[in-house]
């Protein structure tokens, strides 16, 4: 059993190697963007603040992840790693049901490519439509958070997604 805690910039390919990963361990997949969409149409509809929609969004998202680890099911949160408590949360749920805790980060630095795949997706509300400058592109990428202890694993999502899965299989365990 593990926990995957996969990072990146939006459209780096995150949720397209996380439905593999998924497809092939029989892994759950919690998506913070599905999760956060479906609230900020909710609140919206019912004209409650949505401000706090985010945070909201991780508590159910982290409850979830306990819970499905408690069943022994292995577990993949999509979302980009922004925030040192994420790390922490996962690496304290991992210890607490004995999963192998795991952490992949899709790289792509090549702005206009992201630009791209963000043009060209389905966008869901919770979802940013454009990156504002490359130096904010940069700044976001820099600030992502990883493990401090634990090995990681970057793969360069600029890459066709067969060349790297079995690589991120081998990292996995699986």
């Amino acid at each position: 059993m593990f926990f995957l805690q996969m990072s990146g910039f939006p459209g780096s390919g995150k949720s397209t190697l996380a439905r593999i990963v998924a497809k092939l361990t029989g892994a759950i997949i919690i998506d913070h963007d599905i999760v956060k969409s479906t609230l900020l149409t909710s609140l919206e509809a019912n004209c409650i603040d949505t401000n706090a929609t985010g945070k909201i969004a991780y508590d159910i998202e982290w409850s979830l992840i306990d819970f499905h680890l408690s069943e022994g099911h292995s577990v993949i949160l999509d979302s980009p790693c922004f925030y040192s408590e994420m790390v922490e949360k996962g690496t304290k749920l991992s210890e607490k049901h004995r999963a192998k805790y795991k952490y992949v980060e899709c790289y792509l630095n090549d702005v206009e490519e992201i630009r791209k795949r963000l043009k060209n997706r389905t966008r869901m509300i919770s979802q940013i439509q454009q990156v504002s400058s490359e130096e904010a592109f940069v700044e976001w990428v820099k600030n992502s958070k990883r493990p401090p202890d634990i090995e990681c694993f970057t793969v360069d999502s600029g890459r066709p997604l067969d060349s790297y899965v079995d690589e991120v299989m081998s990292y996995i365990g699986e």
